[in-house]
């Protein structure tokens, strides 16, 4: 079974540097953008079912995707964003300012932050883990499934896969509508073939712009 996990395309709030988490916000015209060239690099391969986060933002870019299969958006909550609690609608400024050694924390040893008020990188895991073996379980070994969830969401999936431990989060980049491809052997094992792939936007990058990462 093969997996494109999709991150969602870009939002207002991350280019303005402002925590998401669970507040939906739906793409800006960018990211509609984004979404429509992901989804024509994506139209010529045999796509089975979609799945997304039932956020805004996700359903969207799934919606765009599916749309040249004729498939329908099956929502999953396990792929459904991470809570960043008290910091959500604030910008990275803020809650520098706010919350220093909190945020300091985050940047350094993320596996042991809880938000006040939201999740630790273990809840997620936890729920969101246990949704992709779902998901592909419910359709053929040889099959290939697209699921679209959020910055947060897929880095500890492919932490996860890799044998890693949350510790490892940051070694992972994922850019607004990268494509992570990779696939479930016979024997249970995660093979991965593709992470953080962006060439199907290059149209829209300007010269030298580097696509918003991690954020």
């Amino acid at each position: 079974m093969k997996v494109i996990l999709v991150r969602h395309g870009q939002t207002q709030w991350n280019k303005e540097d402002i925590f998401r988490g669970t507040i939906d916000v739906d793409l800006d015209e960018t990211g509609i953008r984004q979404a429509e060239l992901a989804s024509k690099a994506l139209a010529r391969i045999k796509i089975d079912a979609v799945y997304s986060s039932p956020m805004k933002r996700a359903i969207t870019t799934a919606t765009i995707i599916a749309r040249p299969h004729g498939l329908p958006v099956q929502t999953e909550r396990g792929f459904g964003d991470f809570s960043f609690g008290e910091w959500q609608g604030k910008s990275r400024d803020e809650i520098r300012q706010q919350y220093p050694d909190l945020y300091s924390q985050w940047e350094t040893e993320p596996h042991k932050v809880r938000f006040p008020g939201g999740d630790s990188l273990d809840d997620l895991r936890d729920r969101a883990l246990p949704a992709l073996e779902r998901v592909i379980d419910a359709h053929s070994p040889d099959g290939t499934v697209v699921v679209v969830s959020h910055r947060v969401v897929t880095k500890v999936l492919l932490c996860a896969i890799l044998g890693l431990d949350n510790s490892r989060f940051w070694h992972i980049r994922q850019d607004v509508c990268c494509f992570n491809i990779f696939e479930r052997d016979s024997r249970g094992r995660y093979i991965i073939h593709v992470i953080n792939d962006t060439c199907h936007l290059r149209e829209i990058a300007a010269p030298g712009e580097r696509l918003k990462a991690d954020f």
